[in-house]
């Protein structure tokens, strides 16, 4: 059997793609899972309308082109719209490992009511984050203050108001890249924030973000199974 795994992930964006290729992908690597990430695709754009149905599409296609690789996500709930799979029934929820998993569980089903015959039941490893990547880069308020050029007590206050970086709200002008924008107007996701990011670290940011790291578990589980 083999040795290693490798996960196609389709991500929201260019920042996903970079975070999951400079540094996600590196970490894991090291414990034999490879990631190749993709992003999700439509004519001329990418990221930004996040539907069930261009992802659908996309996951289609790499689960029938191999039977040996796992398909997974990084897309945040921010950025989904309402025909995805569960969407309306999170939408009644208040606590994000709640939403998770309502969308998670939801998107599992959608897949393997139309992919079964491809392994999707255990192929297929749904992943929602809230609210944005930029929520991950509130793991380390001491790097992200420095980063940002602003006093640590500043991202504190953020930090003390939600309890934790996932529960930092998806509002379109207090999201977590708003906030990041406001402290720093040059910030720039593909750039700024990976360098924040790799600063952090994977184990900082897992310790700090539960649905994340739920996330990296499912994955990190896939290899027992394949060795």
């Amino acid at each position: 059997m083999n040795k290693f795994i490798e996960i196609i992930t389709i991500v929201e964006g260019r920042t996903e793609e970079i975070f999951i290729k400079k540094i996600l992908g590196e970490y894991l690597s090291h414990k034999n899972i490879y990631m190749i990430p993709i992003q999700i695709s439509k004519p001329g754009q990418k990221g930004g309308d996040v539907k069930f149905s261009r992802a659908i599409k996309d996951i289609t296609i790499h689960m029938k082109q191999r039977q040996d690789t796992y398909i997974s996500l990084l897309i945040d709930y921010y950025g989904l719209k309402n025909d995805w799979p569960g969407f309306n029934e999170a939408q009644q929820e208040t606590v994000p490992s709640n939403i998770a998993s309502i969308i998670n569980k939801a998107t599992h089903k959608a897949v393997n009511d139309k992919l079964s015959g491809y392994g999707s039941a255990s192929r297929f490893i749904p992943n929602i984050e809230m609210h944005e990547f930029e929520a991950l880069l509130f793991s380390d308020a001491s790097c992200l203050a420095t980063a940002l050029q602003v006093p640590q007590s500043a991202i504190d206050n953020v930090i003390n108001q939600f309890g934790d970086p996932e529960k930092i709200d998806d509002s379109p002008l207090t999201a977590p890249s708003k906030r990041l924008e406001n402290f720093y107007p040059r910030y720039k996701k593909t750039s700024t924030g990976i360098v924040i990011a790799q600063n952090i670290g994977i184990e900082k940011i897992r310790s700090k973000c539960k649905i994340f790291n739920n996330w990296l578990i499912r994955l990190e589980a896939l290899i027992k199974t394949n060795v």
